[in-house]
């Protein structure tokens, strides 16, 4: 990645971020150094040190950008649906598709949350995951008030297993780097899924 010599405050503040994004799809996001970043854009970790005082406030500031780019795409694609396990579907295959767009940015999630203590970034990624739990939450309680998802399924439970389902396939493409088939593993994943939260005739409602 080349940055131009004249960009903005905030445009470099972006340009750092999607570097380190596009760093974190091959490396370990723990092993990426401000040197590394900043040689990857062609500048000098002083101009880096401009923008973000220290490395930490890097990490956070690129946890906020995965977190607010990711949701936004997930509940834009669920708003195009009129049925609730439509949309659910629809935010498995959208988060997939950021997934294989921004391979760094599971990478330094997944990263963030092994690590041990507590910092901003690592506060950062669980909010993400609250957000998305608290979004699929409602989904699925709009499913069983429209009687498309049993009224018994556990909402809490619902999520969660979402979530493991897409971390899964996640896992699975960074470890073969096979993105190609993402697609087709998840459409058979989601099929599962949602046979299992689908109301049954005569199921209380």
């Amino acid at each position: 990645m080349s940055a131009p010599s004249k960009l903005s405050a905030d445009a470099r503040r972006a340009a750092t971020i999607e570097a380190v994004v596009e760093l974190a799809a091959s490396a370990n996001p723990s092993e990426i150094t401000t040197a590394a970043i900043a040689s990857h854009m062609r500048l000098t970790q002083g101009a880096l040190f401009r923008h973000f005082p220290t490395k930490e406030a890097l990490w956070l500031a690129v946890m906020e950008w995965a977190a607010d780019r990711m949701m936004g795409r997930v509940r834009k694609a669920a708003a195009r649906e009129t049925s609730p396990l439509a949309a659910m579907r629809a935010v498995f295959t959208e988060h997939l598709a950021f997934t294989v767009e921004h391979p760094g940015i599971p990478r330094l999630v997944f990263g963030e949350l092994q690590r041990s203590g507590v910092s901003p970034a690592k506060a950062m990624a669980r909010t993400l995951l609250q957000r998305y739990g608290d979004f699929l939450r409602e989904l699925v309680e709009r499913g069983k008030a429209a009687g498309e998802i049993d009224a018994a399924v556990d909402s809490q439970a619902a999520a969660a297993l979402f979530i493991g389902a897409l971390q899964g396939l996640v896992m699975q493409t960074l470890l073969t780097g096979d993105a190609a088939r993402i697609g087709a593993r998840a459409d058979g994943a989601f099929a599962i899924y949602e046979r299992g939260l689908r109301a049954r005739p005569g199921s209380a409602s």
